[in-house]
């Protein structure tokens, strides 16, 4: 099971932080960066599975191509600011972080608005 994994790297690592912490703020950092980005292959590694599968079940269902794949970009863009600004977060930069989460929805809502569009068009139609 992965999560026990991931999990036992987690609580090492807030360990070590923690202990090296009292003596070099700097190295605390640095092994949280670290461990952040060993979980973060972790994640990367089963999100492959699943957008596969969702791909599948895109298919099957007749979903047409470019909003399953604005949906992926979507979907991409939310876990890459969210992790993006939890580890400036964790740095102590949280005016950063809250940055980066707000390019983040802006961008999301940059790449959503064709769906959108399409959207109206639908409902406009169907009205008229």
């Amino acid at each position: 099971m992965e999560i026990v994994q991931i999990m036992s790297i987690g609580i090492i690592a807030t360990i070590l932080s923690l202990t090296v912490g009292k003596q070099n703020s700097t190295w605390s950092f640095y092994i949280r960066l670290a461990t952040s980005l060993i979980i973060m292959f972790f994640i990367i590694s089963q999100l492959a599975g699943v957008l596969s599968i969702a791909s599948h079940l895109g298919e099957r269902a007749s979903i047409n191509t470019p909003y399953l794949n604005i949906i992926f970009k979507i979907i991409g863009i939310s876990y890459v600011s969210e992790f993006g600004g939890q580890l400036c977060s964790d740095a102590g930069e949280s005016a950063i972080a809250s940055k980066i989460e707000f390019a983040g929805k802006v961008m999301i809502l940059a790449t959503s608005a064709p769906v959108i569009l399409a959207l109206m068009d639908l409902i406009t139609n169907m009205l008229t």
